[in-house]
């Protein structure tokens, strides 16, 4: 399979439309791979080729039938064009229709027809010229992205010309607006997903020739709202708007992340984000509301959430070059007031997309294979309620319960403090129904259970992070700091809490007070769970705020 992509962007191999279009291709060559199939890609570059302007002399149809009089690179392209079998026409919307290095290409192809007068079978103008060549089973896609925060509407003038001289109908078409952002590295995250998209898109057209309804209604999602677009895009230029004077750099940056706020995410808490640039000693507010979002350099308003970083690390941390959590947990900047517009960042000012996206999957089936607690704790706990019941019946029960967790968590990952548990509660169930006495499995199981918390101290990643890290941006979460080093002291307290209730069962059993051990070991671990939910929200403020604030 022969594949030919035309870029006619003035900008080269700098194109934003040309990242569309090797997205495709990356989609076609991975089908075709997979289908044992070869294909061979050509490019052409027409912003470095040498292609003038067609003179209109026709002498390619009187004296030299085929041939221009213009000695360049066109009759390459012709060459190209009939050895493709793919043709992919990459381009930025100028004016409402192609560039014009690419609309002297597509002129020039007069010596790819006849002279001679002929009717079209599809009713589609006036008029038409047959073909020199055989055309038969060429195909063509058609890629650009243009200014506008859709392009709807705005390629009409696009499509009537390759209507004209493809086909009605004999290509299809991979338009996208709000193109400039496929170079801003800050928004990498949402114009990775389109790519990925496009890529989908390729590898369809690969094997059925066409791209399906479902990939086009994701390729035609805008990358960001109407107003979030253009907010940022006047922002990009650099001026005021009324005065039309310079702003710094770093201020043309917080209109622009100003511009992220979904204002969807408003609670009806009022908000006043405040950056401090250190190394510039530049302010800026941001009022968070329900109406959206508004800047304010002059200082005047109360901040509820200020953050003191260098310009150089904030900038770092937009473009992902480094994870924000990681930076804050090295202390590379500094966050003071409420603390939950970190927690919540990407809600407030993430990719409204992949918002979207999480707020209608619901229980999808990625979401599904999330760790849950819950398969570790089921067991422990239906252990120790029904063995200290009755030994020999609670035995039963507990094991029953084991064993039905891979069932019941068919839809979630296991991990090993899962499997741990489920093998651990079968051996002291089986152990509590052939000795008919609960005390002592019972007794062991509160000793276990703590060791395994204590045990995954020595690890890479506690107990409770392997289940909590998911939300905080699953694998990347265990190169935070601050992440790690708060669920390392949970899970030593945790741990510490169930060796404790180990030995104090003991004692009590020992000292006759049973009725004691079912009110404390109750009431312990729930005070524990009270003190978990305050110290994964106040320890990692507390942190944030730098050493000389937490004086």
């Amino acid at each position: 399979m022969n594949v030919l992509l035309i870029n006619g962007s003035p900008k080269g191999k700098n194109s934003n439309s040309l990242k569309l279009a090797y997205s495709f291709i990356e989609g076609l060559k991975s089908e075709y791979a997979n289908n044992g199939k070869e294909i061979s890609i050509e490019e052409l570059h027409v912003a470095s080729m040498n292609i003038d302007a067609c003179k209109g002399c026709f002498t390619c149809w009187k004296k030299t039938p085929g041939i221009c009089c213009i000695k360049d690179d066109m009759q390459t392209v012709i060459g190209n064009q009939l050895k493709a079998d793919i043709i992919l026409w990459s381009f930025p919307l100028y004016y409402f229709n192609v560039p014009g290095i690419l609309k002297n290409l597509i002129d020039r192809q007069l010596p790819m027809s006849l002279p001679f007068m002929s009717s079209r079978e599809d009713g589609y103008g006036s008029g038409s010229h047959d073909s020199r060549y055989n055309m038969e089973g060429k195909r063509h896609v058609l890629i650009s992205t243009c200014g506008f925060y859709s392009a709807e509407e705005n390629y009409d003038s696009v499509l009537r010309m390759f209507d004209h001289f493809l086909g009605k109908g004999n290509y299809e078409t991979v338009f996208c607006g709000q193109g400039e952002l496929f170079r801003v590295k800050e928004l990498s995250a949402r114009t990775e997903e389109y790519l990925d998209a496009v890529k989908v898109a390729g590898a369809e057209y690969a094997e059925t020739g066409m791209i399906s309804a479902k990939t086009d209604a994701v390729l035609r999602t805008l990358l960001y709202p109407k107003d979030v677009f253009e907010k940022m895009a006047d922002a990009s230029w650099g001026i005021h708007r009324t005065t039309g004077e310079k702003e710094p750099e770093d201020l043309v940056f917080t209109r622009q992340m100003a511009a992220l706020y979904n204002k969807n995410a408003y609670d009806g808490k009022e908000r006043v984000l405040e950056m401090h640039f250190t190394d510039l000693n530049h302010t800026y507010q941001i009022r968070l509301g329900k109406e959206g979002s508004e800047v304010v350099a002059d200082g005047s308003l109360t901040s509820t959430t200020r953050i003191d970083t260098p310009f150089a690390v904030w900038l770092a941390i937009s473009r992902g070059e480094i994870g924000g959590a990681e930076a804050l947990g090295k202390q590379m900047y500094t966050v003071a007031g409420d603390f939950s517009l970190m927690i919540d960042w990407d809600k407030f000012f993430g990719s409204r997309a992949a918002v979207d996206k999480a707020e209608t999957t619901g229980s999808d089936t990625t979401e599904q294979k999330k760790p849950t607690m819950a398969a570790m704790l089921i067991p422990w706990i239906a252990f120790w309620i029904a063995v200290s019941i009755n030994p020999a019946p609670g035995a039963v029960i507990a094991l029953t319960v084991a064993a039905a967790i891979p069932l019941l968590m068919r839809n979630h990952k296991l991990v090993i403090w899962d499997r741990l548990s489920i093998f651990a509660v079968a051996i002291l169930s089986a152990a509590a129904n052939i000795t008919g006495n609960g005390d002592i499995p019972t007794n062991a199981g509160y000793l276990i259970f703590g060791l395994f918390w204590l045990i995954s101290c020595l690890t890479k990643e506690p107990l409770c992070a392997a289940y909590v890290k998911y939300n905080y941006g699953g694998e990347s979460a265990r190169q935070n700091p601050l992440f790690m080093r708060t669920n390392y002291i949970l899970a030593a307290a945790w741990g510490l809490l169930y060796v404790l209730t180990a030995a104090w069962t003991f004692l009590f059993r020992s000292a006759g007070i049973a009725n004691t051990i079912i009110i404390v070991n109750n009431l312990i671990p729930l005070l524990m769970g009270l003190f978990t939910l305050w110290f994964q929200k106040w320890y990692p403020a507390r942190m944030a705020r730098g050493k000389t604030n937490r004086k």
